[in-house]
């Protein structure tokens, strides 16, 4: 058997328990792709992070995310548990990540614990009546983004703690975010996330789905930053703010297991 380095992190979370977990594996050389996919439906979190030392001299280390179904473009909470992993283990201020379809992501300490750098995500007000419908209750906006981000404005918390999605609907329109949101009443703002199409029904807590919040509050809002919190069953803080084309999502990451992944040998 080989052993890979196993690290169980809840993100965005200031205790054990909260927030979201992904599994962050160190590698030295890169699996199979069925192998990571394997690993990703075996570690059942939304999001398992691998990473690698880049050799290219573009960032610090190599960065994929799977879910237990899926390669994903784009995932926050999983970059901020790589970065918070990195640090701990190795010391420094900021580590970076080259990923395949979202750049260069960075993760710094900060007062908050750390701050994770993502691309913002904008979104376009529009319709889509047959999302709307498997939501189970009507916002009072709704804006897209072609990448499969969808922000559905609602009047207030209450509205969005009471939403009782059809998931399996949800899921049969492909896997887009549906990201569901509000005015909060302890932080400025309060959403909860739905993807049941990338194998994630609600999500605890969802860093890409923030870089569409910082976009479409901040233009609300009519200010740089704002505090959010994602009212899933675990919850989850973060700050967020809007500096050029970047989204800046602050939080905080606790280790709750730290040991070693067994893979037979192969070859």
């Amino acid at each position: 058997m080989s052993a890979i380095p196993y690290w169980h992190v809840d993100a965005f979370a200031d205790a054990p328990f909260k927030g979201n977990q992904a599994a962050v594996m160190p590698l030295d050389t890169w699996l199979p792709d069925d192998v990571l996919q394997a690993i990703g439906e075996e570690n059942a979190f939304a999001e398992t992070a691998f990473i690698l030392p880049d050799q290219t001299g573009e960032a610090d280390y190599e960065l994929r995310w799977f879910t237990p179904t899926e390669e994903v473009q784009l995932c926050g909470h999983a970059t901020l548990a790589s970065g918070h992993v990195v640090l701990t283990r190795d010391g420094g201020e900021r580590v970076t990540f080259r990923t395949r379809r979202a750049g260069i992501l960075e993760v710094c300490r900060s007062d908050a614990g750390y701050e994770l750098g993502l691309p913002l995500i904008p979104t376009e007000q529009g319709a889509w009546d047959e999302a709307v419908g498997f939501l189970g209750a009507q916002p009072t906006e709704v804006w897209l983004n072609p990448g499969g981000y969808g922000v559905y404005l609602f009047e207030n918390e209450a509205a969005v703690r009471a939403i009782d999605p059809d998931l399996r609907g949800l899921k049969a329109l492909g896997n887009d975010q549906f990201i569901c949101t509000a005015p909060g009443t302890d932080t400025d703002v309060i959403s909860r996330v739905f993807v049941p199409g990338g194998g994630v029904d609600e999500d605890s807590f969802t860093g890409s789905a923030h870089a569409a919040l910082t976009w479409f509050w901040t233009e609300k809002l009519g200010r740089d930053n704002f505090t959010a919190f994602q009212a899933s069953q675990r919850g989850g803080r973060a700050t967020c703010r809007r500096a050029g084309d970047q989204a800046w999502l602050g939080g905080s990451c606790v280790t709750v297991v730290k040991g070693e992944f067994y893979l037979p040998r192969t070859g």
